[in-house]
């Protein structure tokens, strides 16, 4: 669809410039701007508006449509990307506090076996002890049973040197 023209100013027909006349000034384009009286007396027609503004849509409508609809399926897909990549994310965490469980019990299992250690060295400890208990009790016994046949030898000794020592006759 076309623009229609201006009409022309002072009543003279609008054309190239006449170069008939000697001396006289040719009007320059740049002395005017482009729009300067493009309007002017220009009766609108709601009609026309209308069918222009119809002409406008119908044009770039189905344009605008189709990008809107391409842009809520990049929304669309933006949407479940970003869901997968949460997924994703809470699965890297989830293997991150897996591997903080399997060093958790690598420590625990370290622990437990120097507990074991430490049980089986609490345990030949004892066994140990119990074996010097009963040792000093039976050199104990040992020694008192020594103690007391050296006392008991000593009394023996003791009487035989009574027996020996000269006793005085009896008078009778």
């Amino acid at each position: 669809m076309s623009v229609p023209e201006p009409p022309p100013r002072d009543g003279v027909a609008a054309g190239l410039p006449d170069n008939s006349g000697a001396g006289e000034p040719t009007p320059d384009l740049s002395d005017a701007s482009p729009d300067e009286g493009l309007f002017e007396g220009l009766t609108v027609e709601e009609r026309a508006v209308e069918q222009l503004a119809e002409g406008l849509l119908s044009h770039y409508l189905p344009d605008l449509q189709r990008s809107k609809q391409a842009l809520q399926e990049l929304t669309q897909n933006q949407v479940v990307l970003l869901d997968t990549l949460e997924q994703e994310i809470s699965k890297f965490k989830e293997c991150h506090s897996m591997l903080d469980i399997n060093a958790l019990f690598a420590e625990a299992k370290h622990y437990h076996t120097k507990l074991v250690n430490i049980r089986k060295e609490m345990l030949m400890l004892h066994e140990k002890t119990s074996k010097l208990k009963k040792r000093a009790l039976k050199l104990q016994q040992k020694r008192q049973k020594e103690e007391l046949e050296r006392e008991q030898q000593r009394e023996k000794e003791f009487e035989r040197e009574k027996q020996l020592t000269a006793k005085p006759a009896k008078r009778t």
